[in-house]
């Protein structure tokens, strides 16, 4: 299988012939859906009309499936965060590899996250905490959005990585969360350092990959490092680590 680098669009940002109309079909839709999953599920109506449009537009604004994917998100959140967030203390063992940081702004505003895969212990850890430590990272990342902001940059660093770190299995749950749970809200996923083993997990992670997040995912050449960065990162809000003027924050200080 073949990588290239691809160059993401994102729906919010594409330009349309017809931008006012297709606002105005967008907004009509998420009049309709409201309708339905407030029928279905009385809950729905403490989510904002942001939230109905990020599964819509994730859908492709198919409002039967889009309804049926907000729907399974409601159930999934009442009985994977039942307290509405999650705690330090139910996931120790994936803080204390001190693998994700958070810090800076790229150059739309959208908050910068750093995950250091090679830094992932599965022997550790289990596939049901690394699940709550990823929602407890969106949620972390969620809450730094300002709005109309509803995105963000994630940057996975894959230095060190090898077999220790593998973890097909969290790989696969997290694309999950990510998806179904908090979808349009990666903006752009740059991976670097990767070694050339890691192509092996990968395959298996691929075909799992929804059409639209793909077209975020970008594998950045060693050489191409640098200025792939600043292109999306200001040096002022870049960490240091790759040359910028801010250090890296861990994800629980953040």
């Amino acid at each position: 299988m073949e990588f290239k680098e691809v160059v993401p669009v994102e729906d919010d940002e594409m330009i349309h012939e017809n931008g006012e109309e297709n606002s105005e079909i967008e907004r009509s839709k998420v009049g309709i859906m409201r309708a339905l999953v407030e029928r279905e599920d009385p809950s729905s109506k403490e989510m904002d009309d942001l939230m109905i449009r990020r599964f819509l537009r994730a859908r492709e604004l198919d409002i039967e499936k889009a309804s049926a994917q907000f729907l399974k998100y409601l159930s999934w959140k009442r009985e994977f965060l039942p307290k509405g967030s999650i705690a330090e203390s139910d996931i120790p063992n994936d803080l204390a590899q001190n693998k994700v940081f958070m810090q800076g702004l790229d150059k739309k505003g959208r908050p910068i996250v750093v995950a250091f895969g090679g830094r992932h212990r599965p022997s550790n850890t289990t596939v049901e905490e690394t699940k709550r430590f990823v929602v407890y990272i969106i949620e972390k990342i969620c809450a730094r959005m300002l709005s109309p902001l509803e995105k963000f940059l994630a940057i996975v660093d894959l230095e060190g990585w090898g077999y220790t770190s593998s973890d097909v299995r969290a790989y696969l749950a997290a694309l999950s969360i990510l998806q179904d749970c908090y979808p349009e809200r990666l903006g752009k996923l740059l991976i670097v350092n990767v070694p050339y083993m890691f192509m092996t997990a990968w395959k298996c992670v691929y075909p799992f990959i929804d059409s639209k997040t793909k077209t975020k995912i970008v594998f950045v050449e060693n050489k191409k490092l640098s200025s792939t960065l600043l292109g999306d990162i200001d040096e002022s809000q870049l960490p240091d680590i790759y040359g910028g003027k801010l250090a890296l924050v861990p994800i629980q200080d953040s």
